[in-house]
């Protein structure tokens, strides 16, 4: 058996994503993203999870059986070998969001050191969103665009004001680091944010899923069909067949899924009740239960219907 061991290694480069380095991707209305460096590649992954093989010895096909098995069995430590850091201005308030995702290095451009980006979002009148009345962290819905045009307007005079006051203070002298004590959380800031692979596509699942705050959703697929696709495209395909457009079923929405295709309404309805998702209010509708609307929506998506509905 010949060996490699002493062969030297050719840098990994994606010619698709060599040519988007440092090209910045607008999201809203002032933020980016865009890809400073990356290591790694697909075939990072497969030579992870083989750990030594002679290049060449594998077809992309076979690559790609192998990574389509990584992501359906849960095999995350190949996705580890692959890193990537990207630039990004994004508005405060969603920044909050972004870093409590602990799994990245992160250095935040500082107010203490530099004056605080001029540049903050704006929601344009027909953006304004209401409250979930099912989700207490979630919105559903706009309200009329006469009346976003009255926020739109107020949300700009207190920018401009806060803005005001801000520059106020820097030049009579206050510290930088006291000065910005009453910024808005739409004021934008910028980050260097490293990631493997492993934690981005976690934090892609969480952040492009439909019930995620719209503002970083959007940041999310930019990052996920813009850059990552390019990057890696056989575990995007992966990503996307079994984690972004699969179902998962608990054990007891399982136990009516098989009661409910083998058409056994009664004893179905009987389980959902066991589980208490069926209560009533005194007007005879059911009361609010996320795993039973949950599960109802999962049955919408492959086009069936839970008996008691």
């Amino acid at each position: 058996m010949e060996d490699r061991s002493f062969e030297k290694l050719e840098p990994v480069h994606v010619s698709e994503l060599d040519e988007i380095l440092g090209v910045p991707f607008k999201v809203l209305d002032d933020g980016f993203v865009r890809v400073v460096d990356y290591m790694g590649s697909d075939q990072s992954v497969v030579q992870a999870a083989r750990v030594s093989y002679g290049k060449g010895t594998k077809k992309v096909n076979e690559d790609r059986g192998l990574i389509r098995y990584l992501m359906r069995h849960r095999h995350t430590t190949p996705f580890e070998m692959c890193e990537i850091k990207f630039h990004l201005r994004v508005p405060m308030d969603c920044w909050r969001q972004w870093i409590r995702h602990r799994t990245a290095n992160v250095n935040e451009y500082s107010t203490r050191y530099s004056l605080a980006i001029d540049a903050t979002q704006t929601t344009k009148p027909d953006e304004w969103r209401l409250q979930s009345k099912s989700n207490k962290q979630g919105s559903e819905g706009y309200i009329d665009s006469s009346l976003g045009k009255e926020f739109s307007d107020e949300e700009l005079k207190l920018q401009n004001m806060t803005r005001e006051i801000y520059n106020r203070r820097i030049e009579a002298g206050i510290a930088r680091e006291q000065a910005r004590k009453d910024l808005l959380l739409s004021t934008y800031t910028e980050a260097y944010w490293k990631i493997d692979l492993h934690n981005l596509l976690h934090f892609l699942s969480l952040r492009m899923e439909p019930h995620a705050q719209l503002e970083i959703r959007q940041y999310a697929r930019i990052i996920g069909e813009k850059i990552v696709k390019k990057w890696v495209p056989l575990t995007w395909e992966a990503f996307e067949d079994y984690v972004l457009n699969s179902l998962m079923f608990s054990k007891l929405e399982l136990s009516l899924l098989e009661l409910i295709a083998n058409n056994n309404v009664d004893a179905a309805i009987k389980t959902a009740e066991g589980f208490n998702w069926l209560k009533r209010k005194d007007d005879g509708t059911f009361k609010q239960n996320l795993e039973r609307v949950e599960f109802e929506n999962k049955l919408k998506k492959i086009n069936m219907k839970a008996p008691w509905q």
